[in-house]
């Protein structure tokens, strides 16, 4: 009986831990931007005197900043997972870009839906990322295209799976979270909110894939190649325009 309460107890501690992981590394997730005022005040620089340039780089540099703290909190999950990446590559592989092109097909599905519907104009975080790209679009690439991939991986699928033993508790919590984290930010009418919808549908191809192969790398590397090629596509209309 009290060994049988010992192992409970165990249980209840070992989850409660893990939820409180999650939420340090949100809180990880929103704070580490506030480095950037670290950066300007030891470099005199006031918020007037940003331009476009300025922001993309002072973004970048806080995504590196986040890139190395969860590699290291995560380094020994992160060696495990590229050992079973590595061992099956093919199939790994061939699961992640079935399931990208699923996620893909509702992305485009919602968002003509929505601009159809609504005349919106897209969701307001692309806008943000294109006047990003037109400013700085090779340091985008790598940003947005390399760095952004391995955080929000970590951060949207690889602590939920983490959390739960649960897989649809695991693919339906990280694909909504994950699509409304880059809304709500750009939210002005209430049907912005609607493109919590597409995003999710990009989430929950890539915590599909993550839960079929049971290695990070495989929505990480399809999450790399999704916004690489928007990015590319992206360059190419610009410098077709300038």
């Amino acid at each position: 009986m009290i060994d049988s309460i010992k192992q409970d107890m165990k249980l209840i501690y070992k989850r409660f831990g893990k939820i409180i992981k999650i939420l340090l590394i949100f809180m990880l997730f929103y704070y580490v931007n506030y480095s950037v005022y670290i950066v300007m005040g030891l470099l005199n620089i006031s918020k007037a005197d940003l331009n476009g340039p300025a922001i993309v780089i002072l973004n970048t540099f806080t995504d590196i900043i986040l890139m190395a703290l969860l590699f290291i909190i995560y380094r020994k999950d992160l060696i495990k997972d590229w050992d079973k990446f590595r061992a099956n590559p093919i199939d790994n592989l061939d699961s992640g870009i079935k399931y990208w092109f699923v996620g893909l097909l509702g992305m485009i599905s919602f968002n003509v839906i929505i601009n159809l519907l609504f005349t919106t104009g897209g969701p307001g975080n692309e806008k943000t990322v294109q006047s990003m790209i037109s400013n700085l679009p090779w340091m985008m690439l790598i940003d947005a295209g390399l760095i952004g991939p391995f955080i929000e991986e970590i951060v949207f699928r690889k602590t939920f799976k983490d959390a739960t033993k649960n897989k649809w508790l695991f693919i339906i919590l990280s694909s909504l979270v994950f699509g409304g984290l880059h809304v709500t930010s750009n939210i002005v009418n209430w049907y912005d909110a609607l493109y919590i919808l597409p995003y999710s549908c990009l989430g929950l191809s890539f915590a599909l894939s993550y839960n079929e192969t049971d290695t990070i790398f495989t929505s990480m590397i399809m999450h790399m190649v999704h916004n690489t090629v928007l990015i590319l596509s992206s360059i190419m209309l610009l410098g077709f325009i300038i």
